[in-house]
């Protein structure tokens, strides 16, 4: 290798990890995400920060738990200046939107820490932390949208600061610039990281948000493979099992919105090859946070009940790792692994010291896994995930999940050896009191110490319903969360 790697890191929007054909969904067609999980190492025990997009896109970046970076909930306001939107047709509503904020300034992101070191990085896609407007964090390119969601065809689209609708379908259209980007950066000596984040599978999923050939894929199917039950009683959205054909209408729209971004990552990779890039670039797929749509009940993340849910389907995320040059080891990769795992992870594998003594940082490198040499062997023995949304905090190991709602529950315990369709809560069995005396001991130790005591999740009132403004002494507002 003649210079550092470059990373391509290609995150999608709510895509469960169920939701590849490699995964074990068969109804789904995803032929170019196989061949690259084909070619690298695909985990099937990867788990997000947080079952939310925000927090977990802010972790991934820093490094850290939402108690300690401040993003606790999806970005609602924030994102732009209102005056920039007024009189332009825009997707959604922009009525709340005030003053562009940065929410995570003052934070140290890894892409930071690249550029300081010589890589030009580039964002195509969704941004969704505030501030859509400018660059930042070590981003000299800047290709993104208004706020979290968007039209699938007709997007509002930022660039060279300036937010305007789009002719095309959005993941296209991300699809094209990040093209652009490759092109530009294999006529350059210096390394490179390139974003490219795919507004799909999020809502919405009605057929005229989708390209044709994708919907009539699916188009009359009855999603065997997919679960069927009545809606979950915490559930927050609309009624989808009561209603005759809405299952398989969502259904067919999210296997739709699925198709045509597998189509795209195909493109991404055919040009990676076609301008020699192979030999020197890391490929990383990956989405933001987990889905249900149906499993449980439940048509959404974390926040698609209330209180706030811990599901399996919401906290694991699909994550593929492919470089055919570099990677040695191949397959599927069943230990458990984190989010917080990424930032000295990738770190590690430009060559850059990845800063171990932040205390705010709990992440190990995952590099070993790869099946290449490491500055350490990750922490196999005894691994502990911890997630938190809001006053909703969980703890899971290889074969039991403690989930902590504070103040007043319900918690819920299950034993997922014996139980891994999480239909049990054993919260309440004598037989199991020990164990969760002992999870919740560690779940609390884990958040006092990873835990910012001014960005503390439980210091705010989060329902779900999206944050408005920064956390702790930063906040501009008195009310950072939106009223029930």
């Amino acid at each position: 290798m003649k210079k550092k790697p470059n990373f391509i890191f290609i995150l999608t929007d709510d895509q469960g990890p169920w939701a590849l054909h490699c995964a074990g969904t068969e109804e789904l067609s995803t032929p170019n995400l196989d061949a690259l999980a084909a070619e690298g190492l695909r985990f099937d025990n990867f788990f997000c920060a947080s079952p939310v997009c925000s927090p977990s896109r802010a972790s991934i970046l820093t490094g850290k738990i939402p108690s300690a970076h401040g993003v606790q909930d999806w970005i609602r306001s924030g994102n732009i200046a209102r005056e920039l939107c007024d009189g332009q047709d825009l997707f959604g509503d922009y009525s709340e939107e005030r003053t562009p904020t940065q929410y995570l300034a003052g934070e140290k992101t890894y892409t930071d820490i690249l550029s300081q070191h010589g890589y030009e990085c580039a964002l195509s896609g969704k941004w969704h932390l505030g501030d859509s407007m400018n660059p930042q964090h070590g981003h000299s390119q800047w290709y993104t949208i208004g706020k979290g969601e968007v039209a699938y065809f007709q997007p509002d689209i930022i660039e060279d600061g300036n937010i305007t609708k789009r002719e095309g379908y959005i993941t296209d259209l991300i699809t094209d610039k990040a093209l652009d980007f490759l092109h530009d950066f294999s006529h350059k000596e210096s390394p490179f990281y390139l974003g490219v984040h795919y507004t799909a599978p999020h809502a919405p999923w009605g057929k005229e948000h989708h390209l044709e050939k994708y919907w009539q894929l699916y188009e009359g199917s009855q999603f065997k493979e997919m679960p069927n039950t009545a809606d979950h009683p915490d559930s927050v959205v609309n009624p989808v099992s009561s209603i005759p054909g809405e299952r398989e209408r969502l259904l067919t729209g999210y296997f739709a919105a699925i198709s045509a971004m597998d189509a795209a990552v195909g493109r991404i990779v055919t040009q990676v090859s076609e301008l020699g890039m192979g030999e020197d670039t890391y490929i990383i797929f990956m989405s933001d946070n987990g889905m249900s749509m149906g499993h449980h009940g439940v048509w959404g993340k974390g926040n698609g009940t209330f209180p706030q849910n811990m599901y399996e389907e919401a906290i694991k995320v699909p994550c593929i790792f492919s470089c055919p040059s570099k990677i040695r080891a191949t397959g599927v990769c069943s230990t458990l692994v984190s989010q917080l795992d990424i930032f000295p992870t990738l770190l590690e594998l430009a060559g850059i010291n990845a800063e171990h003594g932040d205390k705010y940082r709990p992440g190990s490198s995952f590099v070993s896994l790869l099946g290449m040499e490491s500055q350490g062997k990750f922490i196999e023995q005894d691994i502990i995930i911890c997630e938190e949304y809001g006053p909703v905090r969980m703890i899971r190991t290889e074969g039991e999940k403690y989930i902590h709602r504070y103040p007043y529950g319900p918690h819920e315990y299950y034993d997922l050896h014996n139980d891994p369709e999480e239909s049990r809560n054993l919260i309440d069995s004598p037989a199991c009191q020990h164990r969760i005396v002992g999870l919740r001991s560690r779940l609390e130790e884990w958040f006092l110490h990873y835990g910012d005591p001014l960005k503390d999740g439980l210091r705010e009132s989060n329902k779900g319903y999206g944050q408005m403004d920064r956390v702790g002494p930063n906040a501009r507002v008195l009310h950072k969360f939106a009223p029930e």
